[in-house]
């Protein structure tokens, strides 16, 4: 019998979430509601159509193994050298890009934890030592749900190659300011690389939240992630981007990449999507607004959520957070637990929210779990 490495026979696998026709079929009802992947509700951009169309005649063809357009379109867009810029199958594939050109084994990885749940992941396949940093709470008296940026830089030592920062967070939704992520950025040892991830950027309202492109320029050992997954609406196209203040570490990640790994579609798509920008700042707006309906009435039930910067807000529950998801698939909504610190629940439409609040009533009632 062959057997993989016993790093990767331990890895847990990870787990999407439930696809909603399926939960609708289990539970005998038309519809289930879908609030687990923080995936944005409108339909794809009417360019974004036009432009998989158009490029879906040409798919006899490899893609551009170096997304050229896609690259000059971002580095236009932040004002960069297109040195500077790689693309990826999704901000996901680009991290492990990044595991795989700066660790060794041997070597560390710090990150926030709870936070995006495949940093551990990558740290095992890679072979590095995963340096998990508590969350702090946020508000006095309240929950750890935010970065302890000064316990992350305790954590670094001679062995960090990289260093993640999802901010906002994920799950939480919870961000660090502009003056504590200066400082952090000027700690840290010139040769650990920061990788700040901004999945959800788009959808931050607290001006002191800093834009980490900003804080990239003039620190050659930053590095921003974003995505195309979240606020423009091609999750199930996976585009997702670095830009790097050190053409060298762009370099590194474009070194490992796989090849043909932005399909032409996905190219087509994400260029399209950068020229609609107007349309998608309109429905980040429309989705902020309804996280502050959402965050509101949540509170009004009684429940501590933390001001989101994100597209979902974060139930920490605790104990309850598997048996609350439970409860509320068997009322056809999917949201996403943490076993034993909170679920997480992506902002929907305003009929998809009402119908969450709704089954979260009555779960919270009948299912006998209000605190």
């Amino acid at each position: 019998m062959v057997n993989p490495r016993p790093v990767v026979a331990s890895l847990p696998a990870y787990r999407p979430g439930r696809n909603p026709a399926d939960l609708a079929r289990e539970i005998g009802v038309d519809r289930a509601v879908k609030l687990a992947s923080n995936e944005v509700a409108f339909p794809p951009l009417p360019a974004v159509v036009q432009a998989v169309a158009a490029a879906a005649t040409q798919t006899n063809r490899y893609p551009d193994n170096g997304a050229v357009v896609l690259t000059r379109a971002l580095a236009e867009r932040y004002g960069v050298d297109p040195r500077q810029v790689a693309t990826g199958c999704g901000a996901v594939t680009l991290c492990q890009e990044l595991a795989q050109a700066y660790n060794d084994p041997g070597s560390s990885i710090a990150f926030a934890w709870r936070s995006f749940e495949m940093y551990p992941l990558l740290a095992s396949v890679a072979g590095a030592r995963a340096l998990r940093v508590p969350l702090v709470p946020g508000r006095p008296d309240g929950v750890a749900d935010t970065h302890d940026l000064d316990g992350l830089l305790a954590a670094v030592d001679e062995s960090t190659r990289l260093v993640f920062v999802c901010n906002p967070n994920n799950p939480t939704g919870t961000a660090v300011r502009r003056a504590e992520l200066e400082r952090f950025l000027d700690a840290v040892p010139a040769q650990t690389l920061v990788v700040l991830d901004e999945a959800y950027r788009e959808f931050v309202t607290d001006p002191d939240v800093p834009d980490g492109i900003e804080l990239m320029r003039g620190r050659p050992n930053v590095a921003v992630l974003r995505t195309f997954s979240k606020a423009w609406g091609l999750a199930g196209l996976r585009v997702g981007y670095l830009l790097a203040e050190d053409p060298a570490v762009a370099e590194a990640v474009r070194k490992t990449h796989v090849p043909f790994s932005v399909s032409m579609l996905a190219q087509a798509a994400a260029v399209a999507a950068l020229a609609s920008e107007d349309e998608v700042r309109a429905r980040c707006a429309a989705v902020t607004a309804e996280r502050e309906r959402l965050t509101s009435a949540l509170r009004d039930r009684g429940l501590d959520v933390a001001d989101s910067q994100a597209n979902f807000v974060w139930l920490p529950v605790g104990e309850q957070a598997a048996e609350l998801a439970g409860a509320l698939e068997a009322r056809a909504v999917i949201v996403r637990p943490f076993a034993g610190e909170g679920v997480r629940v992506t902002v929907g439409t305003p009929e998809e929210d009402d119908l969450f609040l709704a089954a979260l009533d009555d779960a919270l009632d009948t299912a006998g779990l209000r605190g």
